[in-house]
């Protein structure tokens, strides 16, 4: 309710501003009050944009003089994905908005620029930011028409992000190095863990026969179960940070393969996790079941803390990387139908 509030007050001061004339008194606003919308561009205030672009259309060829460019050109300078979006919603303009030369740049020689510091860090991990970054040139180059490739001062657009990207990628290769070699010890561990626990069971074996004395039991097969899946998703997910360790670290790896990887690795490190702690409390349950003194929420409890606290401790870097992984592209470029949708505010 608050940010409806919030439009239909911009809305209704933007009505009273420009007032009946709507020509004139636009043209006048847009004389002295250009910085404001710019301004709004470069934070990604998008709800006020759509308000003022449904009222005077000609707003996106507007050009700001700090800035050099229109508002679609701030957004990608500052890489606000929310405003940029809305270029997708002027249909066949959209080509000749991205052409738009600004100081002799055009989107893609912005593109192939480095953003402030404050826009990379909207990610965690430097390798997840320099996957953003190719996200955004990319998308930039499927807008921008082949003709209007053009070098600037004798580089192309891609020099020009190989150029200043160059210490980002060097920087990601150590990120996703060290969160290889850190995941890896911690599955390496719990490997550890687990193997000797299949052959030394809970209650030990019958002395003639060899067979586990609690081979019967409910909990004996839940113990095995989890052991089994703990050490097999601990394997794997050793496998996976090696592979992370043993990659080129090119620009292709670092668009999606690297991202994978590393999600896939976190899968299955938690899922061994959870499969090691899931054993302990079977066993404590086989071998205490009789016992009625025992604190059994303290069992119970044993798998369920750490794996919350795995989880909420590391929510947002999850969220990133699984984002970054499987739904970037989607996630980042798409058309909302809000520009000229008199129902989506």
């Amino acid at each position: 309710m608050m940010q409806a509030s919030a439009h239909q007050l911009v809305y209704r001061l933007w009505k009273e501003l420009i007032g009946a004339d709507s020509s004139s008194s636009t043209d006048h606003m847009l004389q002295n009050h250009m910085e404001l919308v710019f301004e709004a561009a470069k934070v990604g205030n998008v709800e006020i944009l759509i308000i003022l672009i449904r009222s005077y259309p000609d707003l996106i060829w507007q050009v700001d003089e700090e800035e050099n460019g229109t508002l679609f050109h701030v957004a990608l300078k500052h890489r606000q994905e929310r405003v940029f979006n809305l270029i997708y919603e002027t249909g066949v303009l959209k080509g000749k908005l991205a052409s738009y030369k600004a100081g002799g740049e055009n989107m893609l020689h912005l593109a192939g620029q480095l953003p402030s510091s404050d826009r990379l860090n909207i990610v965690s991990g430097a390798a997840l930011q320099m996957q953003r970054e190719l996200l955004w040139f990319q998308e930039i180059e499927k807008i921008v028409p082949k003709d209007e490739e053009t070098p600037k001062d004798g580089e192309t657009p891609k020099d020009i992000f190989v150029r200043t990207h160059k210490e980002l990628q060097k920087n990601g290769e150590k990120w996703m190095k060290g969160m290889a070699s850190s995941c890896m010890l911690v599955a390496a561990l719990v490997a550890t863990m687990v193997f000797p626990a299949a052959f030394t069971v809970p209650g030990g074996n019958n002395q003639e026969t060899g067979i586990p004395i609690f081979l019967e039991s409910n909990w004996f097969t839940l113990f095995l179960v989890s052991d089994a899946v703990a050490l097999l998703f601990s394997s794997c997910s050793i496998l996976v940070f090696l592979t992370i360790l043993t990659s080129r670290y090119t620009e292709k790896d670092f668009l999606k393969l690297l991202s994978r990887r590393l999600a896939l690795g976190l899968a299955t490190l938690l899922i061994s996790i959870v499969g090691m702690l899931i054993a302990f409390s079977a066993a404590c349950f086989l071998v205490f079941k009789s016992k009625a003194s025992v604190p059994i929420r303290i069992i119970v409890a044993a798998p369920i803390v750490p794996i919350s606290l795995f989880v909420i401790l590391h929510y947002g870097l999850w969220f990133d990387i699984f984002c970054s992984a499987f739904c970037s592209d989607w996630f980042l470029f798409r058309s909302q139908n809000r520009l000229f949708n008199p129902s989506c505010q």
